[in-house]
């Protein structure tokens, strides 16, 4: 027997059970032929079907070149059919596929005036003259190109192969096994993507690059865009919109290009009927943008451009907002939803003036965004026709959801969802850390709520946030593929079935800490303020809250950027030279651009911190922040010089632009002496009446440090000894020109059990003596599955809960790769409401009696809708319950708090009457609030940003 083998690309695992391509045929009657040595199928389409079919066939015919060097012929007249053939139609457009229906050789019922769905299916001897056809048949002009990219597909051809330069893998042989497959129905019934905030990426690339001759994001840029939109199953975009780039609909074939393409034209929450007031409105000769005093300009603009493009298939959004993304224009709330319901009224007018269909057949949505929301929950009343598109905060979390009776309605509902933003409290529009179990939880309760009628993800440039793209677009297609077990597996497998499966394991490490550390903090707000325009200048780069004194925090992040970028340049330099540039856009350069920014910014602060303290070190890390600078730069550079300049312009990194902002830092100046100083971990100078590490504690088993430092320009040398054999060091003597560090750690042999131990490291360079203090502990109980201090506090992951209860539809949902710990728990599916009395439990150990803390970082979530709140509730032990919540004013101090560092964090406090076990109770009330952390506070919690680490005994 013959080995096949398969290309796997992640399909739905029933499309591989019925798709099956391979590249060596064991029978000519098991196979349909697509190309070997010998042949090449043909490849038909009719005259008469959409244009977006045409192009669909001679770009599936390039891709069968692309991979086997053999172009297809393309045919459109039937009359000179033979041979193997491949029918690519949409049923009602192709005659050669309707002869078939009517024959009854192709049963297309199942998908017959459905919305975008196909059939692939192999038919031998179709007609006169033909061996076999291939049959690729849509109930519409979208579907029949989504079952041929389906097909292009699963035979190599990535729908990344030029956006992200995806290579092909090269066959000289192509069969497809004989086939039937139905695809199911979208889940989602409009898809796509925004393009936003492209003044540094996608405009000034395309304005180079693809259109100069329009000096702007033109046609041949939207026609690699809507060929890639295709290969996504994709079906609607919201052009770029900002000041710099010409409105969609003034550039000539723009419009044009749309529609030969199948994609339809929808537009962002401030852009009424398809019009960009952000470049199209002119305040010199219209006026101002003001519904109030100056709606005939307004009402005119909106009339002409539904005049100009409705006999394209839009989506048209009924809004009223200020200028661009400005706030709406009134004295007062009542003003402002008086005049939304009459411009409401009015843009449907226009709707009902141009296009000869019922206004319920006319695809219209109402996007309550910022203080849109407030007036549509003060009772603005929404025609039910129209889709209400929840937005989110513009941090990936949703603001609202339909209640029960907003379920009902005829127009259903949506998500407009962000994984690139320009605004306040801070940008990120560099790179793509939104995890994909964010993104997965956020949508999982929108579709649980109804939310399946127009998903729309802004996207920024498109690059570098390919892979988000993909998984989002993927969800809204089939989304019954995804579930919180799979879910951090999905951009793994996509990327090792590009680069090799040999690459998984380390793959999935890497994606799982950049996400993590992305999460945790993103790149693009290591200056550590909340001004709009804090990228832009020095002066506001702040020390972070991640602390190189307690935890090791600091240090780990880097150490962890540190290593998935050497795990990912190990792997760029290991592929073959056609799959680098690949690895570079998809991998690398997100991975190491973060890391170098990171380290930029926290070895900025290491400096300052230094300086302080008069450290022989602190001028090496001035320099050290400039070589990562340096480094960003050229590692940006690299991006934009690929293939020959490829991508020149699309890529800047933060601190470039408008000019250039280094973190800052502080140099010294060292007296022509020694001086010997300590720093020890856990305390911030060696000024302390006593050095003391950290206490040991053989249950944690962990090692502490202390660094011995010069003050100094004369090197000097120091011998370290101490008073217990138990104490144990990796080093006891060194010459220091600038520091070392000295690890500590316990032989736990020699300390008896039930028994807290003392000792002393003292440290001499000859002329001055200085003595750390040393604790260790080893206890007697047994602490199975209990949580135990440490250092005076307890840190648990929220999934480590020793006991639940569970009552009517409650379930406690373990997330992972989401949170501060890594693992998230998500309290109860937002869906349903009932479970009283639901909660998990965590059995904890203190020694002391006395008030103790709790700290729950939540996930800033917001409440489903205005009848419920974001409460869940503390108990510890048999006290009385503690409400608490995350429920924050939008664009609060508060709420920019929370979205900045992805958490919401609350404490209760209670008194520990006895030592001993005791029980932390964490109630499901509104459920679906989701916890990443639980700290308890014995009296020695440590400043940090994340807090200790959690561990479970």
């Amino acid at each position: 027997m013959k080995k096949f083998f398969f290309i796997a690309l992640l399909l739905p695992q029933v499309l591989f059970a019925q798709i099956q391509v391979i590249h060596q045929s064991a029978k000519n009657d098991d196979c349909f032929t697509i190309v070997n040595q010998k042949i090449s199928a043909s490849i038909y389409f009719d005259t008469t079907d959409y244009e977006v079919v045409h192009k669909t066939a001679q770009l599936f015919a390039s891709d069968i070149e692309m991979i086997s060097n053999k172009k297809p012929l393309i045919l459109t007249d039937s009359k000179k059919l033979k041979g193997n053939i491949i029918i690519v139609g949409t049923i009602g457009k192709n005659q050669l596929i309707d002869r078939l229906i009517a024959e009854k050789r192709l049963i297309v019922d199942s998908i017959q005036n459905q919305w975008e769905r196909f059939i692939i299916e192999t038919i031998d001897k179709p007609f006169k003259g033909v061996k076999k056809a291939l049959v690729i048949a849509g109930s519409d002009r979208r579907g029949t190109s989504y079952g041929t990219f389906t097909l292009s597909e699963k035979m190599g051809v990535s729908p990344w192969y030029w956006w992200a330069d995806v290579p092909v893998n090269k066959r000289k042989e192509l069969y497809i096994k004989n086939t039937s497959y139905t695809s199911k129905a979208p889940s989602v019934e409009y898809r796509g993507i925004f393009l936003n905030d492209e003044d540094w990426g996608l405009h000034p690339w395309a304005a180079k690059n693809i259109d100069p001759e329009v000096g702007d994001i033109g046609s041949k840029t939207y026609e690699k865009i809507f060929e890639l939109l295709l290969r996504l199953k994709a079906n609607m975009v919201a052009p770029a919109m900002h000041e710099c780039t010409k409105a969609f609909y003034t550039v000539p074939g723009n419009m044009e290009m749309a529609d030969a393409y199948g994609i339809m034209v929808t537009t962002s929450h401030c852009e009424p009927l398809l019009y960009n007031n952000a470049s199209e409105w002119n305040k010199k000769t219209q006026g101002e943008w003001n519904y109030a005093t100056n709606k005939a300009q307004i009402v005119e603009v909106l009339d002409s451009r539904v005049k100009q493009a409705h006999e394209n298939e839009n989506i048209y959004t009924i809004a009223l907002r200020g200028m661009h993304d400005e706030g709406m224009k009134g004295d007062s709330d009542n003003d402002k939803l008086k005049m939304l319901d009459e411009a409401i009224n009015d843009q449907r007018f226009i709707l009902s003036k141009y296009i000869d269909k019922p206004l319920s057949e006319i695809p219209q949505i109402f996007v309550p965004y910022k203080e849109v929301l407030g007036l549509y929950e003060k009772g603005l009343e929404v025609p039910e026709e129209i889709t209400i598109v929840w937005p989110d905060d513009n941090y990936g979390y949703i603001k609202k959801l339909s209640n029960p009776d907003e379920q009902k309605r005829k127009g259903g509902s949506g998500v407009y969802y962000h994984q690139s933003y320009l605004g306040w409290p801070n940008d990120y529009l560099w790179l793509n850390s939104t995890p994909p179990a964010l993104m997965y939880t956020e949508m999982q309760k929108a579709y649980s709520l109804g939310a399946d009628k127009y998903w729309l993800l802004n996207v920024g440039d498109i690059k570098p946030g390919e892979m988000g793209m993909q998984l989002f677009l993927d969800m809204a297609w089939d989304f019954s593929r995804f579930n919180f077990d799979n879910i951090n597996q999905y951009q793994v497998e996509k990327l090792s079935a590009i680069f090799g499966d040999e690459y998984q394991d380390q793959l999935d490490f890497i994606l799982d800490r950049y996400y993590y550390h992305g999460f945790t903090r993103k790149p693009e707000y290591m200056t550590w303020d909340w001004r709009w325009n804090s990228l832009f200048q020095v002066e506001n780069v702040k020390d972070t809250e991640f602390s190189f004194i307690n935890y090791k925090e600091a240090e780990n992040r880097l150490a962890e950027y540190n290593k998935i970028s050497e795990m990912g340049k190990a792997i760029m330099n290991e592929l073959p030279e056609e799959k680098k540039a690949a690895f570079f856009e998809l991998v690398y350069y997100p991975v190491k651009g973060a890391s170098l920014y990171n380290h930029e910014m926290l070895t900025g602060q290491k400096n300052r911190w230094y300086a302080s303290q008069g450290r022989a070190l602190t001028n090496v890390l001035a320099n050290d922040v400039k070589l990562y600078h340096d480094s960003l730069a050229s590692l940006t550079a690299e991006f934009n010089n690929l293939l020959d300049g490829k991508w020149n312009g699309m890529m800047t990194a933060p601190g470039f632009l408008p000019k250039e902002q280094l973190s800052p830092t502080k140099t010294i100046e060292l007296p022509d002496t020694s001086g010997m100083a300590l720093f020890v971990e856990g305390q911030s100078s060696d000024s302390a009446i006593y050095l003391t590490l950290p206490k040991f504690n053989s249950l944690f088993n962990e090692t502490h440090f202390f660094e011995v430092y010069n003050i100094g320009n004369i090197p000097f040398s120091y011998n370290v000894n101490t008073t217990s054999s138990w104490i144990l060091l990796d080093k006891n003597k060194g010459d220091v020109k600038e520091q070392q560090r000295v690890n500590v750690s316990i032989d736990w042999d020699l300390i008896q059990y039930d028994t807290e131990v003392n000792g002393e490291i003292i440290i001499s360079d000859g002329k001055a003596t200085k003595t750390i203090q040393v604790t260790a502990v080893r206890p007697e109980k047994n602490f199975k599955n209990v949580f135990i201090e440490n250092n005076g506090a307890i840190s648990i992951r929220p999934t480590d809960f020793q006991h639940k209860t569970e009552n009517g539809n409650i379930q406690f949902q373990s997330i992972e790769g989401l949170g501060y710990s890594n693992t998230s728990l998500q309290l109860g599916n937002a869906k349903y409401d009932s479970g009283n009395g639901s909660y998990v439990e965590y059995d904890f150990f203190v020694t002391d009696t006395g008030d103790i803390t709790i700290f729950t970082y939540m996930l800033p979530l917001f409440a489903k809708d205005k009848s419920h709140s974001t409460q869940y509730g503390v108990q510890v032990d048999n006290m009385d319950m503690v409400l608490l919540h995350n429920d924050v004013k939008e664009y609060s101090r508060e709420w920019a708090a929370n979205v900045i560092r992805n958490s919401a964090i609350n404490k209760t406090s209670v008194t520990i009457n006895q030592p001993g076990k005791h029980t932390l109770r964490i109630y499901s009330v509104d459920s679906g609030m989701i916890i990443q952390k639980i700290v308890i506070d014995t009296g020695g919690l440590k400043d940090s940003y994340l807090g200790p680490i959690p561990g479970k005994f």
